[in-house]
């Protein structure tokens, strides 16, 4: 009777072992204030999703690109990654700026400030660091699309070459 039981129970534990997904990698995203205090305690760039609410192809990013394993471990490992709601009526400090919202265009500042104008969600910004230049790539990115641009400034390419030369020798993995 002890060893049906026992049969019983590593069967039953089998069986429901196999239909629990195995955790997933999650992006670390931060806040602009947590962000902060990560970066002064130590730099590395910086990702920043700029999305709106009412944005659908923003949510398919979310659920395609941002949830693979090899997109989120990547970004986790080499980035400082932040959500920021392009719409948001809040004061928020970036860089030690402060932006508000700007109601002829009903965006916030900031999400001027990183796609230079050309407001189109979602868009992906890249900062080499809090106070460079932002690189945005706006619209929608497979995990292939956005490998190159992650590696080349999360493995500090952009110090020695340009994007175009950094593509001539790419070679896509993901």
């Amino acid at each position: 009777m002890q060893k049906v039981t026992v049969l019983f129970t590593a069967i039953a534990f089998l069986l429901t072992s196999s239909f629990i997904n195995p955790t997933k990698e999650k992006i670390n995203w931060l806040t602009l204030q947590e962000l902060e205090v990560a970066y002064s305690k130590q730099p590395k760039p910086v990702l920043i999703d700029l999305y709106t609410d009412w944005c659908g192809w923003c949510k398919v990013m979310d659920k395609d690109t941002y949830s693979k394993e090899n997109v989120a471990a990547y970004i986790n490992q080499n980035y400082y990654a932040v959500k920021f709601n392009a719409e948001t009526t809040d004061s928020v400090s970036f860089g030690g700026k402060t932006y508000n919202y700007n109601k002829g265009y009903k965006v916030n500042d900031l999400a001027m400030y990183l796609s230079f104008g050309q407001l189109s969600f979602p868009t992906t910004i890249f900062l080499s660091s809090v106070d460079a230049q932002p690189a945005p790539i706006p619209g929608f990115m497979k995990p292939a699309d956005m490998e190159a641009p992650l590696k080349y400034f999360g493995d500090a390419v952009y110090k020695t070459k340009t994007f175009s030369e950094f593509m001539k020798s790419f070679s896509k993995t993901w």
